[in-house]
């Protein structure tokens, strides 16, 4: 008999399902895709539907329903952090309690009658352990039979950080570092700091690090953070000092007023200038982040004996530790699970139950690939949907086999068109992975800031991220093994770095041409690589083919089909709005190619092949 499992994460960011037929992954999805609404932390009603019409099952279907955290625990730690702080948070405390008492508490009520929209359910309702769900994300879908596992995030319950180790279809957790005391909380409320949203702006916080060029104005800040604000102990857990924080007793990640008397300079607003102040602030902590990373991870080496290592949680997406990591070469292999997050908790809360609690053997495999399915693992649209919507909206369109669509669309790419590439299955999790995509000429010396500006409507210093063929991947990158899901950065290798006079200025640093591949090169010489393989992403793979025997470049710019502020895409419905709201030239959805009015006249349907393609 088979085992469905649906897995659920809900009620604090980027809720998702996923369901499992015995050991495979069949669809996971984030609700924010469908919604519409970023980072949207309710029910997933709209994924679980997806996911069940992907098996073509019903609720009635489901012989266990998985929630990623036990809520009874996190109540828990909810009141005993209000008792140590009272009088401390009593407003806070008052705006929770009613929201818990009413919802998040008799989560398995909530749970049930949410599912009786969708049908009869007849499952089990069950409940994981948030760093258990995070660990088993990372393992159970690794490509190891054993490994060390390593889960790092704001909090669970009350685990902010495990040690674990898992071998064949067990995980046993080793060591746990407790709220409040949290690398994910320090970094966040950093984020809040410089301007940016908690659990959303940590990757800009990330991404503005490289601006600072200053070593003695960083190396103050660290000190400062280091003396003030963080013990940071040699085995890798933390104490921060709660006198300057406000997250464990209110609604507040800063006492504003210590740090500006810390540090010499205001939180700043958002959207404000971003000065030299904020600069340095994200060099300094994502430092002590890394001093952190090293020193945790070289002590689950140490307790565990593994020579590799898989890692999840919301700080495992910190792409530039990630990097560090890798060079350190604690580790022989690492392993991070592409949907690091919450939403991956839906999966692994699944798989939690799957191979513990049901004690489900997990069968060996060929020992370089996991079972992500290169998280293409959300809705696919047919090409008659495709067509019906483009002919419901009046675009103009061209079909092609993909032996016509794949030069044409490298050819136009390297003219320095901007395409949007909407093929196959969503990915799951939070980067796009060459199916809803944004993709563009990285040899282009104005691109990064015409996709800032005029595609993505966000900040000009975001870098931008390359997808380069796997088999390319070492001749211009210094990587020593393939990253498929975009959650490492890596140096661009000498020989095609371009060397610049040393300026302060982000302006100044921004548009310079750092290397022969400029768009994707940040002011470090670093990158966010994904390699794409052939078998994983045929489509893909083929495009950037092409695009190479074109130009003589085996990689493009990958970034996120959607605009700032709004998930990815996840429909051809989506996809054409995000389309007409942008300055993008063209819009390739399946073997349809999409135009604008301006670029050619919009009654002409289907476009002249030959017309369009000289």
């Amino acid at each position: 008999m088979r085992s469905i499992i649906l897995g659920i994460s809900a009620y604090y960011h980027d809720s998702a399902a996923a369901l499992l037929i015995d050991a495979k992954i069949i669809a996971a999805a984030q609700e924010e895709r469908f919604t519409r609404q970023k980072h949207d932390s309710s029910f997933p009603s709209k994924a679980i539907a997806y996911v069940l019409s992907e098996a073509g099952l019903e609720v009635g279907d489901l012989q266990y329903i998985v929630f990623y955290d036990k809520p009874f625990l996190k109540f828990e730690r909810l009141l005993e952090t209000y008792h140590a702080f009272a009088p401390i948070g009593i407003k806070s405390f008052l705006k929770a309690v009613p929201l818990w008492a009413s919802k998040k508490l008799f989560l398995k009520k909530t749970i049930r009658e949410e599912l009786s929209n969708l049908g009869v359910l007849k499952g089990k309702i069950l409940f994981s352990e948030h760093h258990l769900s995070h660990a088993a994300s990372a393992f159970f879908s690794s490509p190891f039979q054993s490994s060390a596992i390593l889960t790092i995030d704001g909090v669970g319950e009350w685990a902010t950080a495990s040690i674990a180790i898992g071998k064949g279809n067990t995980i046993e957790i080793l060591r746990e570092l407790r709220f409040p005391h949290s690398i994910g909380l320090l970094y966040s409320a950093f984020t809040l700091y410089c301007g940016f949203k908690v659990n959303s702006g940590e990757y800009k916080l990330m991404g503005l690090a490289p601006y600072a060029k200053d070593s003695t104005e960083v190396n103050k800040i660290v000190r400062k953070i280091e003396d003030s604000l963080v013990d940071i102990r040699e085995d890798g857990s933390i104490l921060l000092n709660m006198d300057y924080f406000g997250y464990a007793s209110g609604l507040r990640m800063t006492n504003d007023k210590k740090w500006m008397s810390l540090f010499g300079f205001p939180r700043r607003l958002p959207e404000s200038e971003i000065t030299s102040n904020y600069v340095h602030m994200a060099k300094a902590i994502q430092i002590v982040l890394e001093v952190v990373l090293i020193k945790l991870a070289k002590t689950t080496k140490r307790i565990t004996q593994c020579d590799t290592l898989v890692m999840a949680g919301g700080v495992a997406l910190n792409c530039v530790a990630n990097g560090r990591l890798q060079r350190e070469g604690i580790f022989n292999n690492i392993w991070i699970q592409p949907a690091a997050g919450d939403a991956g908790g839906a999966l692994g809360c699944a798989l939690a139950i799957y191979y513990m609690y049901l004690g489900k053997d997990r069968k060996s495999g060929q020992s370089n690939l996991d079972s992500m399915q290169g998280t293409y693992l959300g809705p696919c649209f047919s090409k008659k949907y495709i067509q019906n919507v483009l002919d419901r909206s009046g675009v103009s369109y061209l079909v092609l086999t993909n032996e016509e669509l794949l030069p044409l669309i490298a050819t136009k790419i390297s003219k320095g068109m901007i395409v949007g590439w909407f093929q196959g299955r969503m990915e799951f999790g939070p980067r796009a992975l060459g199916n809803r995509s944004i993709l563009a000429d990285a040899r282009n010396t104005s691109m990064q800031q015409r996709l800032n500006l005029k595609i993505k409507y966000r900040e000009g210093f975001r870098p931008f991220a390359p997808s380069i063929l796997e088999e390319d991947a070492y001749t211009i990158f210094d990587l020593n093994q393939p990253s498929p899901y975009m959650l490492s950065t890596f140096l661009v290798k000498p020989a095609i770095r371009h060397n610049l006079p040393q300026v302060e200025g982000i302006l100044d640093q921004l548009y310079q041409v750092r290397s022969k591949v400029p768009a994707i090169t940040h002011v470090d010489y670093s990158a966010r690589v994904q390699t794409v393989n052939k078998s994983t992403n045929p489509l893909f793979h083929g495009l950037i083919s092409e695009f190479k025997k074109i130009t003589g470049t085996p990689l493009l710019v990958n970034t996120s089909f959607n605009v700032r502020g709004e998930p990815i895409v996840c429909s051809p419905e989506d996809a054409l709005n995000c389309f007409f709201s942008t300055e993008m030239d063209i819009l390739v959805m399946g073997n349809f190619i999409c135009l604008k009015t301006e670029q050619i006249n919009a009654a002409i349907k289907p476009i002249n092949k030959k017309e369009w393609s000289d």
